[in-house]
């Protein structure tokens, strides 16, 4: 019979839960700081959020933010930073948006080439800097760094009239072509905007996710590879192709959160395609722990202070509200998240020191569960 171990509850909460109170707290501090209102701003934004238009906008941003989240958290998970979401994301949003733009197959078959062209070439663009450090011990910091910036030029050079782009008629917008309607995505008409379908298939690789990672072989070598390269190697598990593999994976879940939108709303790809999902999806893989329930209540904060904050520029606030609450939630996950983790050591070593007074033998952590 299972232990309630409540000490781990609290300690696994306590992250989350301080890092959301110190930074609304340190957000009202900066807004009074610089002569703002600090309460209007937030009230505003929660009575957007309850218009049913601005819920959808919510909806359709926490999928988006969903996938990107994951494709960082399978990183994190191997103790890998892959910072390059974001040029994966892009980079396979907008090829997949040529390939869908040049063919016409019936519907499954065109939206699943679409989608594969997608994975594909985030994991192709992913595996380059997973190659580099199997072979050559590049950090994927680095590499990824490099390859967001090649991403940038490469996408533009790609979108010019010459190669694959086409010019918009009496506007500087550049875009791939439409899309023909056998490759959308079916949503849902809510009346007040359409929810993503693809939403919902980002949800449902969330369960994937965790399964892969809890009640698999591949998952426990995943998890233990990023624990301890050296002793999953000496275990017998090749961490070299675990690295490699992991990166893959996760530039397919980049390539894959370019999907909702460009399934469901462009169907082009173009130069005002959304930009920077990558990089909130570090900070909401951060916020919520890796964990997919945690990630998927992270992806929601986010999609609200997003798209809740449309209207405070004619409320006479500034919408740059929103970044300063993002950054400073970023810092307080990183700040709580140690505070945290001392605690815990701290408290671990308390325990053995009580079982040790007590005369006891010191329990391990499978065996106060059991």
């Amino acid at each position: 019979m299972m232990k309630f171990d409540k000490d781990k509850l609290v300690i696994g909460a306590a992250g989350p839960v301080l890092a959301l109170v110190s930074s609304f707290v340190l957000t009202v501090l900066v807004l009074l700081a610089t002569g703002i209102d600090p309460i209007e701003p937030i009230r505003l934004m929660i009575e957007n959020a309850g218009f049913s238009d601005i819920q959808v906008l919510i909806v359709n941003q926490t999928g988006i933010y969903y996938l990107a989240a994951l494709a960082v958290a399978i990183g994190f998970r191997m103790n890998l930073f892959n910072i390059g979401v974001d040029g994966q994301y892009r980079l396979a949003a907008m090829l997949s948006a040529v390939v869908g733009a040049a063919v016409e197959l019936p519907g499954p078959l065109h939206i699943l080439l679409i989608v594969l062209v997608a994975v594909l070439t985030g994991a192709f663009w992913a595996g380059i800097a997973g190659i580099l450090k199997t072979t050559r011990g590049v950090s994927e910091v680095v590499s990824t760094i490099m390859l967001n910036a090649i991403t940038t030029s490469l996408v533009a050079w790609l979108l010019l009239p010459k190669n694959f782009g086409e010019q918009v008629a009496g506007s500087n917008n550049l875009t791939t072509g439409e899309i023909a309607e056998s490759g959308w995505f079916p949503g849902i008409d809510t009346g007040n905007g359409v929810v993503y379908g693809f939403t919902f298939v980002a949800l449902a690789l969330g369960v994937v996710y965790w399964f892969v990672l809890n009640r698999t072989r591949f998952g426990f070598d995943l998890r233990a590879t990023g624990a301890s390269e050296s002793a999953a190697q000496a275990s017998g598990v090749d961490a070299k192709k675990m690295i490699l593999t992991s990166m893959l994976i996760s530039g397919g879940l980049a390539g894959l959160s370019g999907m909702p939108t460009l399934l469901g709303e462009t169907h082009t790809y173009s130069l005002d395609f959304p930009v920077g999902v990558g990089f909130t999806a570090i900070a909401i893989a951060l916020l919520g722990r890796n964990h997919p329930v945690g990630i998927f209540f992270a992806a929601l904060l986010f999609a609200f202070l997003d798209k809740a904050s449309s209207s405070l520029d004619v409320a006479g606030y500034p919408k740059e509200i929103t970044q300063i609450m993002q950054g400073i939630i970023v810092i307080a996950v990183v700040v709580s998240y140690e505070l945290v983790r001392r605690y815990g050591l701290r408290r671990q070593q308390q325990k053995v020191g009580e079982q040790l007074a007590a005369g006891g033998a010191i329990k391990t952590d499978k065996e106060v569960a059991a």
